[in-house]
């Protein structure tokens, strides 16, 4: 297993902490970068340290902004600052944008809605577990209906638990379905775990947070999210 060493990095006028992980073996510049962007939940970078780990491990590096949705904008400022974090660490390297549930929303919609970060589009998408028919934290439009007018070219590659009960695998299927029909390339999969199993975790009520869990379902959701995103960043 390739070793992997994390850098909490401050981000945003307000210093906001992003923990960026990467390989710890040689040189890490240069390497393709994956901007993560949690869920719901304010400041939860550390839900996605099990997935951002898996990944870096592969190749990559992989910078996880905490960002609060319950704030005034809905995030939305700090989403724009990591994102501009992320655009110079990766310094001509492939730029990935990523999120879980939330996160997933705020992905796809930058990606649809590139006006609203000033023009600048990842070089690629991967959203697990999330719903796109409402209004994104990062745009503040809503993905589906962004989806028409915006040009192709950026290719999305979608997760989605099939048993998953927070989020309806059906909100997927359907971003999927419109992706191909307007000319985007786009891949679906859906592994048999829930919302919190496709990053590799359990929701625990006792900790009010998703935490590691050794749980078969959820450590192959881990590994084939983990595949994706390097997928992704490797792919020209």
């Amino acid at each position: 297993m390739t070793e992997v060493r994390t850098t909490v990095l401050p981000y945003g006028p307000d210093a906001r902490p992003a923990d960026l992980h990467r390989p710890g073996a040689g040189a890490a510049d240069g390497l393709p970068v994956v901007l993560l962007w949690h869920g719901r939940g304010p400041d939860e970078r550390d839900v996605l340290a099990p997935l951002a780990r898996a990944a870096a491990a592969r190749g990559l590096r992989v910078l996880v902004p905490d960002w609060r949705p319950d704030a005034p904008d809905v995030g939305r400022a700090q989403l724009l600052a990591s994102a501009a974090l992320a655009r110079e660490l990766a310094a001509g390297a492939r730029l990935v944008l990523a999120g879980w549930s939330l996160g997933a929303k705020a992905a796809v919609g930058a990606a649809l809605n590139p006006a609203a970060f000033a023009g600048w589009r990842p070089d690629a998408v991967v959203a697990f577990a999330g719903s796109y028919a409402t209004p994104a934290p990062s745009t503040g439009t809503t993905p589906l209906d962004d989806l028409p007018a915006a040009a192709p070219g950026v290719p999305f590659h979608l997760l989605h638990g099939t048993a998953d009960t927070v989020v309806d695998p059906a909100r997927t299927r359907e971003l999927h379905a419109a992706l191909l029909a307007h000319g985007h390339p786009a891949t679906l999969a859906e592994p048999p775990t829930d919302h919190a199993g496709v990053i590799g975790t359990a929701y625990s009520p006792t900790a009010a947070r998703c935490l590691p869990t050794p749980a078969p379902p959820a450590r192959a959701a881990l590994h084939l999210t983990a595949e994706t995103l390097t997928t992704a960043a490797l792919t020209p």
